[in-house]
């Protein structure tokens, strides 16, 4: 099953200051951190913020050729987490046909965003990041969610609603 999540922001990891995209079920308060790359980041930061670069970027020239073919990206879905490492995919249709494309997730949130489309967690990878979240040496889970709740939106970066 698929759980439907909201950029809730972006944040520093205190500990390692690698940024992390914090995802929000939009029925309850769970949530999901992926730690990024900067560059992956910066790509989202520049959309939530609706800054508009003066030449495409790599995931601006990926929606423009998706547009191009005439595919519509239906959703992504963050499929799995497998020895901390997230997995994704990005689910488009072209002439009727759906097309599974694989991706990192910051990639698929990225070009989530740029094309509006939802963005799904599927459950067991939220039940394993809560598993998991003892075991990494990284501040995950638990420790980020209570971390997490007295930081304001200024905090995380402007709330996508």
């Amino acid at each position: 099953m698929e759980v439907e999540m909201r950029i809730r922001g972006l944040m520093l990891d205190p500990t390692t200051n690698m940024p992390i995209i914090v995802l929000k079920d939009v029925n309850s308060e769970a949530v999901l951190p992926i730690w990024v790359g900067v560059f992956e980041a910066n790509a989202i930061a520049l959309e939530i913020e609706k800054v508009s670069p003066p030449r495409p970027m790599t995931h601006d020239l990926l929606k423009n050729t998706i547009n191009g073919l005439g595919a519509k990206v239906e959703r992504v879905v963050v499929t799995e987490l497998r020895n901390d490492t997230f997995y994704a995919s990005i689910w488009a249709t072209r002439n009727g046909e759906p097309i599974m494309i694989d991706s990192r997730p910051s990639d698929a949130i990225a070009l989530a965003m740029r094309m509006d489309c939802p963005i799904y967690v599927d459950e067991t990878v939220l039940q394993s990041s809560r598993l998991a979240s003892g075991t990494t040496g990284r501040i995950t889970g638990e420790d980020l969610r209570r971390w997490m709740e007295g930081l304001s939106d200024d905090d995380l970066g402007r709330n996508r609603t």
